[in-house]
């Protein structure tokens, strides 16, 4: 098959950043011709569904596709347990929505700490791009360990952003974390680390549909 058709079921709007993550995921594993890959928001809707099996049923009714993808953030709980969430969500609707292909996004914190690898693109999604201030990024072994990622990369688009005074009190960093994936073109480091590891072994499991 040359086209799979994926969507990604998210746990909030930042989540959109993992959308470029996965389109390079998918490339470096799976011999396909074109790979879709939409984000399914379900913010809009009248009446947003608010517990996983109705969001997971929402999403596919919306976003038909050939896998789907669902991201649940382990935070502070075993990862384990988010898969299980995912697992009995998907069961809970086979009745409706037939069985399906579809895999499990769970960095260990929140996604946020995938994003913590790459300066340049902090900077250029701060629209600073020559900026010249040492920025703290943690080391690749500590990333799936930092208490709150999402606190330190807002801080990061912050301070990459160099700005001043009343300039600073109108940056609004969270509507720049999406810019940092796009802004990345090599996720390869994000492989040192266990989540992302068992990420990429879920997506070899589907050569067989291409």
């Amino acid at each position: 098959m040359s086209e799979l058709t994926f969507t990604l079921l998210a746990d909030g709007p930042s989540d959109a950043a993992l959308v470029p993550i996965l389109r390079w995921s998918l490339r470096q594993h799976m011999q396909l011709t074109t790979i879709q890959l939409e984000w399914a928001d379900l913010r809009r809707l009248p009446n947003p569904p608010r517990d996983l099996p109705s969001r997971i049923q929402e999403a596919l009714k919306l976003y038909p596709c050939d896998v789907l993808f669902v991201h649940r953030d382990a935070e502070n709980q075993d990862p384990d347990l988010r898969y299980c969430e995912v697992n009995e969500a998907i069961e809970g609707v086979a009745a409706e929505i037939g069985r399906m292909h579809y895999l499990c996004v769970v960095p260990v914190r929140m996604q946020e700490a995938w994003l913590l690898i790459d300066q340049s693109a902090i900077r250029r999604a701060a629209g600073n791009p020559n900026g010249q201030n040492a920025l703290d990024l943690p080391d690749l072994s500590e990333i799936e360990s930092i208490p709150s990622p999402k606190e330190r990369l807002l801080q990061l688009l912050k301070d990459a952003s160099e700005l001043r005074g009343r300039r600073l009190k109108k940056f609004r960093p969270t509507k720049h974390v999406h810019l940092i994936a796009a802004n990345i073109s090599d996720f390869s480091p994000l492989r040192q680390l266990p989540a992302f590891q068992r990420l990429e072994a879920d997506i070899l499991r589907l050569e067989d549909l291409a």
